[in-house]
């Protein structure tokens, strides 16, 4: 068994009344002739990554090896703590974990690149926060995260998860994509729900672009993965709530790469334009040269 877009994707689903994690597990097993136990333990490992990565940061004192990151994800965990946080609990953990993850990514810590290491706290702080609140197992988890690989999947086969090609959008738009359609399966939506979560979770950031600061994944990368964990959730919610996209998950993609295609190249991870030349960001990339050389 095999798919190559959404639709084919969808129409196995429905024909065989089969979850996407159902039919991408499938598509492993089968199509790739990857062992069945195998491939569930090299699930079972990539999650626990993720929740390391996550949690990591409230343990220890963790420092970039920019310094311009470093103490967020603490910082909110404790406002949220001292009942301070402005958003509800779900998604101030989510942000919380989603910001250590790239303090661990930062700091040449283990992660997952899912799909990327820039965009790498967005699944996790999505799915710790909904296991910690609601009380999924490890096994629910990690058989959701099949269904975010599908959409990985579909977004690399159709288009790109690579700032370089296209942009943000391409990379935590992308992760914010995978964990709003694993989000739904979670909560028992439909193929076609967690196909359309998966689509306002990309339209919702069409034209970010990608311009870290001294070309280090650390800033503005973190606060976008925050913003990325959010979406996804709100993207969840959206479906969730019956509200169908206007644009299927194809055509979305097909629009996303079209316009990263679009972005000029200052803005697609070379560091020559957006937040990266900003007069204080190109002090800060100073200082750390300096630290550097000492």
């Amino acid at each position: 068994m095999n798919f190559i877009n959404g639709a084919e994707l969808l129409e196995y689903c429905e024909k065989e009344n089969k979850k996407i994690s159902e039919a991408m597990f499938e598509r492993e097993t089968t199509f790739l002739e990857q062992d069945p136990e195998k491939t569930r333990a090299k699930m079972k490992k990539a999650w626990s990554i993720m929740q390391t990565s996550a949690k990591k940061p409230l343990k220890e004192n963790i420092v970039s090896m920019g310094g311009m990151i470093g103490g967020e994800s603490r910082k909110l965990h404790t406002l949220r703590e001292n009942k301070k946080n402005l958003c509800g609990d779900v998604v101030s953990k989510a942000i919380a974990y989603a910001v250590g993850v790239l303090e661990v990514n930062a700091s040449m810590g283990l992660i997952v690149a899912a799909p990327t290491a820039g965009s790498s706290g967005v699944i996790p702080g999505v799915c710790c926060s909904l296991q910690e609140n609601y009380g999924f197992t490890d096994e629910e988890i990690c058989q959701a995260l099949f269904n975010a690989a599908a959409v990985g999947y579909l977004i690399t086969r159709n288009a790109t998860t690579a700032g370089a090609e296209g942009g943000c959008q391409a990379e935590v738009g992308a992760a914010s994509a995978m964990a709003a359609s694993a989000a739904v399966e979670l909560f028992g939506g439909t193929p076609a729900q967690c196909l359309d979560a998966a689509s306002f979770a990309i339209v919702n950031i069409l034209g970010l672009v990608c311009d870290p600061i001294g070309g280090l994944v650390e800033n503005p990368c973190q606060n976008r993965n925050a913003m990325g964990a959010s979406n996804a959730l709100i993207s969840a919610e959206l479906s969730m709530a019956g509200i169908k996209s206007i644009t299927p998950i194809d055509e979305t993609i097909g629009v996303m790469y079209a316009v990263g295609r679009s972005i000029p190249s200052e803005l697609r991870e070379t560091s020559m334009g957006g937040m990266a030349v900003a007069k204080s960001a190109c002090e800060a990339c100073a200082a750390c040269a300096k630290e550097t050389q000492k």
